[in-house]
């Protein structure tokens, strides 16, 4: 038995697969299907209430919170910050001026000589031997009456230490200097 196209059957042509969306449908193309219309557009004032920002600060208001200005004005001291000075524009020697020499860095002992930084790696004031764990002499159990801080080493406790703790180290009083 011969197939017969869909219209002569009397169809309306051959039909789509299930799963396949009409290209040219009336509801419209791709992203033309869906716009959104005024009533769903929703404001931006910009600002936040006090209540919808996760910032404490006990300032109600944002507006009330203020503005901290540099500690010195930004090249004011520079050539060609008003209209007339750029329209003048600036000669070699006045752009030459305003550069700053290298000033070479002193000669170290090469030990930790990293230009930058907090200082050398072998500090006579920071010690070589880390402490343990630092007790009170009351072991914390009363009211501190010295004004001092006083504690002892009580010994290293499975080498997990704090950040703080691990930074304490044991300075022998005979290499500090002065």
């Amino acid at each position: 038995m011969a197939r017969t196209p869909a219209v002569e059957r009397g169809g309306s042509g051959p039909r789509p697969h299930p799963l396949e969306v009409a290209v040219d449908s009336a509801d419209g193309w791709g992203d033309d299907v869906y716009q959104p219309d005024g009533s769903e557009v929703q404001d931006d004032a910009g600002l936040l209430d006090a209540e919808d920002t996760l910032l404490a600060d006990g300032v109600g208001d944002p507006l009330d919170r203020g503005w901290s200005p540099p500690e010195r004005p930004w090249a004011v001291e520079h050539t060609g910050v008003t209209a007339e000075e750029r329209r003048k524009g600036e000669t070699l020697d006045q752009r030459l001026a305003e550069e700053l020499p290298e000033i070479p860095q002193p000669d170290g002992d090469d030990i930790g000589d990293c230009q930058g930084t907090d200082g050398e790696p072998l500090d006579n004031e920071v010690g070589d031997l880390r402490s343990g764990r630092l007790v009170a002499p009351d072991e914390g159990a009363h009211e501190d009456e010295e004004s001092g801080l006083i504690a002892s080493d009580v010994g290293i406790d499975g080498a997990a230490a704090s950040a703080e703790e691990a930074a304490m180290h044991i300075v022998d009083e005979d290499s500090l200097s002065g």
